[in-house]
């Protein structure tokens, strides 16, 4: 089958790198380079590199894609991040992978939002893309278990094994996947930002280690320092700190932070 894939983020590369031992792909889309870091060096997307590598074509505005002269079978979009047009929607059948119980956390930012509110389970929906966002009959849905100390990472890596299973079984035969329309009541995500991150101390300690796992880190003061705090458990219904970054310093365990305040008072938030 020929395909054109569209895709950002990493955990979307070992899905298109199965579809490249099965099918023949015609275009790989993805975001422009960004800048990143403290010195915003221009940095290619995890697919962008993938594709260089496998030296597929590779495009990196969504304004090219009349530029693609061979007709696709189908289109594949996961985690891409850009609103397709008609000129995409009716080039070809546009098929996406979204991870979420859809209706339940459209938009961009699905898991992170599930781990953030405490899910303890998640869909991973295959679906049809149409002109309003993740609103597409859905095809085929699986569901995958949140563990209590699951990241959006490893959550991703979960979605990525999944998304392989149901297109490889969907590509076989599409005909065999009957679209069903979305039911409930639709609820929405946003692109978290760096005010998300903030911890408040009053939030429990189960709220707090969501937020750490869900965001990748929590920033607060503790005796006054800047801190993120990267990774934390529950223990005995209590937050327990596991690993700490200190503003201007490396990473390093809770130990090792509280040996530095050399016998003070830890003061949280302050």
């Amino acid at each position: 089958m020929k395909l054109i894939l569209m895709g950002t983020n990493a955990f979307v590369v070992p899905v298109f790198d199965e579809l490249t031992n099965k099918h023949d792909i015609v275009a790989v889309f993805t975001r422009a380079p960004k800048p990143m870091g403290r010195k915003h060096i221009l940095t290619p997307s995890p697919v962008h590199v993938w594709a260089e590598q496998k030296k597929l074509p590779l495009y990196t505005s969504i304004k090219e894609f009349d530029s693609v002269s061979e007709k696709p079978d189908m289109i594949i979009v996961i985690s891409y991040g850009v609103i397709l047009r008609d000129n995409v929607l009716n080039r070809a059948h546009c098929i996406n992978i979204h991870p979420s119980s859809l209706p339940k956390y459209r938009g961009p930012s699905p898991i992170r939002t599930a781990i953030l509110n405490g899910d303890k389970t998640m869909d991973v929906c295959l679906m049809k893309v149409v002109a309003e966002l993740d609103t597409g009959d859905v095809y085929m849905r699986k569901t995958l278990t949140i563990d209590e100390n699951d990241t959006n990472e490893t959550v991703e890596h979960k979605v990525s094994g999944t998304a392989i299973e149901m297109l490889n079984e969907y590509l076989k035969n599409p005909d065999a996947f009957p679209s069903v329309p979305q039911s409930g009541v639709p609820t929405f995500t946003h692109k978290f930002t760096g005010d998300d991150e903030i911890i408040d101390w009053k939030k429990s300690a189960q709220q707090i280690h969501n937020q750490v796992r869900a965001l990748g880190c929590g920033r607060t003061k503790i005796n006054g320092i800047d801190v993120k705090i990267l990774e934390t458990k529950i223990e005995n219904g209590e937050l327990r700190i596991l690993k700490i970054q200190p503003s201007g310093k490396n990473p390093m365990d809770w130990k090792s932070f509280v040996n530095g305040l050399h016998g003070m008072e830890i003061r949280y938030g302050e």
